[in-house]
Order: C-alpha cells, then structure tokens, then sequence
C-alpha cells in the first residue's frame, strides 16, 4: 500500500518547494528588471537567504551519505561562489587599471570577517538559544576530534600568508600550490565516514525528509537543491554588490571601505545566514563553525589561487601581484587573525571568553585614523595617533601573543596530531 503522507512530511515538502520558487522568481526579477538600490537590495536579501536556507537543509541532509566535513566543505564552497566572482572582477580590472590594493584589500577583509567577526557570532547566537532552553550560559561549542583535518588544514593554508609577506609578491607559483592544497583538502574530507542515520531524529523536518527519501531519489534531490542554491546565488551577486555600493556611497562609505568590509560582508553574507540557522542548538552549532572553517579554508587556497589568474588573464602574460608595506600588514593581520582562531580550536572548543577576545580585537582594528574613514574617537575627537600600518601591526602582534598564550594556558588538552592521526586512519 502507498503511504500517505504525514503532514509535517506534507508541510516539509511544500516549505521546501515554495522556498525554492521564491529563490528562483526573486533572481530572476532582480536581474531581468531594472529595479532601483532599495528594491533590487531587498529582493537580493530575500533570494540569498532562501538559497542559503536550501543549501542548509541539504547540508543537513548530505552528511549522512558523505562525512560531515564534506558536505560542509561542499556548502562552503557554494557560499562563496558571490566573493569568487567579486575577487575576479577586481583582480581582471587591476590588471587592467593597475589597482591591486584593492584585490588584497577584498581578500584580507573577507579572512577577517570570517574569522574575527564569524566565529563570535556562531557562539553569542548559540548562547542565546541555549539561555532560553536551558536557563544557563553555554560553555563552549566543541568539535569533534575527527575535525582536526579543517582545523590544520586552516593552519596549513593560513600559513601560506607568511610565504607571500617574505616574497613581496602573489604569483601563478602561489595559484599552483593553493590550487593543489584545496584538492588535496576535499580529498581527504571524500574519504571520511558518513554520520550514522540513527541521528536524522534530531533533524528538522525539511532536512528530515530529504534522509527518509529513497538513496537515489536523496541524491537527485540534493544535487538539485545544491545546483539551485548555487545558481541563484550566482544570479543575485552582482545586482545585490551594485545596489549595495549605490547606497553606501550614498552615505559617504569609502571606495576602500566599501571593497574591504562592505563587499565581503554581503558576499559572505550566505555563510551568515547558515550560521545563525545552525547555531539555533548546541548539537548543530559545531556545523555552524566548521562551515566558516570551511569557506575560511576556501579563501585562503582556491580565492587567492584564482587571483594571480585573472590578473595574468587580463594583463596578458604571466605577471605576479606586487604587494607594498600597506598590503604586507594587511595579509600579515589576516594570518595573524586566523593564528588565534586555530589556537581557539586546538584545544577543540571555542569558549565565550575566545569569542570575546577575538571579536574584541577584530572591532580594536577599526580605531585608527587611515583609508577607512572611520571617525576618531576620544574627547576631543582625537584617537589613537598611530599610522594604518603602524596600528594593524599592533593588532596582529596582539593576536600572535595571545594565540602563543592560548596554546601553552591549554597544552594538556590539546591533541591535535593524535586526533588528526586516528581521523586519517578512518579514512575508507
């Protein structure tokens, strides 16, 4: 006999659908008429967080096919398809224009907002939903030991940084070997177990009924979903940075501020949304982080792997990036950043007190008077004295200094070589 559907089966069906439908007439408004800023901004809004709902729910859905890394890996990968697009254009229009400061300045901001402003997030919104749930602060969200792959292969590429700050320069050489350790990464994500399905119980209903579907009939849904989410978010990306950079202009936002925080924070805005929708519980708030683990990993091998690309694309031969003293600090703050945040996890828990810092520091980074425009504070409207250069500097140091401490304060509870070891022995 056919089953008959349930109606919170009925119900997930249809928010799934209606969902999916309203991404799609939404990016196809958007780009098929000439809306005005406020309009077109809204309709964006409402398409990327549908899309990022979807691609959520089949995140959800994948990790019981394929290891939970890699779905999430996978989804990270789909999020920042909008901030691929951004750093192509600008990395194609400096090798025609000659404005490469502001391709370092798109990618060292989309690294920080990830991290710096990112991982607090995941943990206040789960602190608040865990308050109302169970009356007490949260302690910590803790990951799993077999997550010591996205957290040395953050460390790994991170790293790469210091390469670029010792050579001066970004070139095809870099692309090569970003490019190989990105493969390299979702390779060895390919090879981890699957989740055990006893824990799809747990799952809301969309993404619960996605599980329950026939294997084939899952696959083809996911890799639907997927596709959509994608799509749409490719659709919606340039209508969404235009009307956005009207109305910052509008209100007197720099050229400089706007390609360094304001683009990437909409572009990255999808990785915001799963966040915040993941973050809702303790249990899925270790998926939140590790998906801005995952897209901090993508930026930081196949982002800056596709810039020396384009650039050479565009100029028409082989020609590597200059960086000046502004763009070393700037990359330095960025890998400096990311030290602190794999300190954090290295003991495989991120704690109030970590997301305060790291948010502290990353809001610190704001106060200097330089081409960001922010205004000065104090009594008299003078601020801290120091140069851009000068003041980032300090800022990294700090976070150098306070990753040193985090390790040796938390030495006895790292394990991270032993957690990665067993983690590679799993691998089918």
């Amino acid at each position: 006999m056919r089953r008959v559907p349930t109606p919170s089966r009925s119900s997930a069906g249809a928010l799934i659908v209606g969902m999916a439908a309203f991404a799609v007439v939404a990016s196809w408004l958007v780009r098929a008429i000439a809306f005005g800023p406020g309009p077109a901004g809204v309709l964006c809004f409402g398409a990327v967080v549908a899309a990022a709902l979807l691609i959520s729910w089949g995140a959800e859905a994948a990790q019981f096919s394929v290891s939970q890394g890699l779905a999430v890996a996978f989804i990270a990968l789909l999020q920042v398809v909008p901030e691929f697009m951004v750093e192509a254009v600008i990395a194609w229009q400096a090798g025609r224009d000659g404005r490469v400061d502001l391709v370092f300045a798109n990618a060292t901001g989309s690294n920080r907002l990830l991290t710096g402003f990112g991982w607090p997030l995941i943990f206040l919104v789960t602190d608040v939903f865990h308050r109302r749930k169970h009356g007490r602060p949260l302690e910590a969200v803790r990951v799993r030991p077999e997550h010591a792959v996205e957290v040395v292969a953050l460390l790994a590429a991170s790293s790469w940084y210091l390469v670029l700050i010792a050579k001066g320069r970004l070139s095809l050489l870099d692309s090569a070997v970003l490019g190989g350790g990105f493969v390299l990464y979702l390779w060895v994500l390919s090879r981890l177990p699957a989740e055990e399905e006893e824990g799809k119980e747990e799952l809301l209903a969309p993404p619960r009924l996605l599980v329950e579907l026939p294997r084939w009939r899952r696959r083809a849904s996911l890799l639907v979903l997927f596709a959509l989410g994608g799509t749409v978010m490719w659709a919606v990306a340039h209508p969404f940075l235009v009307a956005m950079k009207e109305v910052a202009l509008a209100v007197g936002v720099s050229q400089f501020a706007f390609v360094q925080w304001v683009a990437p924070f909409l572009t990255e805005f999808p990785e915001k949304v799963t966040a915040v929708y993941w973050s809702r519980t303790v249990k899925l708030a270790p998926m939140a982080l590790l998906n801005m683990v995952s897209s901090t990993v993508n930026q930081y091998t196949a982002l800056v792997a596709m810039i020396p690309i384009a650039y050479a694309l565009s100029v028409g031969h082989t020609a590597p990036i200059p960086m000046d003293p502004l763009h070393r600090t700037e990359i330095f703050l960025s890998f400096a950043t990311t030290l602190y945040g794999v300190a954090c996890l290295a003991k495989l828990r991120f704690t109030r007190a970590d997301a305060l810092v790291m948010v502290g520091l990353f809001l610190v980074q704001f106060v200097y008077d330089g081409p960001i425009d922010v205004p000065r504070v104090g009594p008299t409207g003078a601020g801290f004295d120091l140069p851009p250069i000068a003041a980032h500097l300090a800022v990294a140091w700090a976070y150098v200094a306070l990753a040193a401490l985090q390790i040796i304060r938390y030495r006895r509870e790292i394990h991270l070589v032993s957690a990665l070891s067993t983690t590679l022995r799993a691998m089918r």
